[in-house]
């Protein structure tokens, strides 16, 4: 009787824990964050030492990775077109239309802590708590879209789905 009254505390005090997180993504060692570490191109020789750049200060190498072009080259573009801000200089006018209403420069917090507050309301579960299961699923499986409904739903209207599977 005894032990199953320890159980069953245990089992409520596990139940009340709540770490804030849905994945509960816990490293089990002390070791380097392995997404932090951002590999470097390969050393060459260029074909001439006249194209080297003069070194400065804080200033760029031709061996730092260059992220956000090495994605536009992978999708098949210009990475030269790409601004400072990151923004092609043909979607200026795009972004400054996205912007016309205003922006909010914390959305990012704003956000966040919006996610927060619903994150709070999704609480953990006692099984969850036992079993180091995630609720990140069941949180947010009603903002989840079927894409195999949707798939249903639009192609009877005649709607191209190019990246869909065909039809049997």
């Amino acid at each position: 009787m005894r032990s199953v009254a320890l159980g069953l505390s245990l089992l409520v005090l596990a139940g009340c824990a709540d770490d804030g997180r849905l994945m509960n993504i816990r490293s089990s060692s002390e070791g380097p964050d392995e997404f932090a570490i951002v590999p470097t191109r390969a050393l060459q020789m260029p074909p001439s030492l006249a194209q080297l750049p003069p070194p400065t200060p804080q200033g760029a190498n031709i061996t730092d990775p260059t992220p956000r072009a090495d994605a536009v080259v992978a999708l098949g573009g210009n990475p030269a077109r790409l601004t400072d801000q990151g923004i092609a200089a043909s979607d200026a006018a795009l972004v400054a239309y996205a912007g016309r209403q205003g922006l909010q420069s914390d959305i990012r917090e704003i956000t966040a802590a919006e996610d927060q507050q619903f994150r709070s309301r999704q609480g953990r579960r006692p099984l969850e708590v036992l079993g180091r299961q995630g609720v990140y699923y069941r949180a947010y499986r009603p903002q989840t879209l079927d894409s195999w409904s949707e798939l249903d739903r639009w192609r009877p209207t005649g709607v191209q789905t190019p990246t869909a599977p065909p039809e049997p």
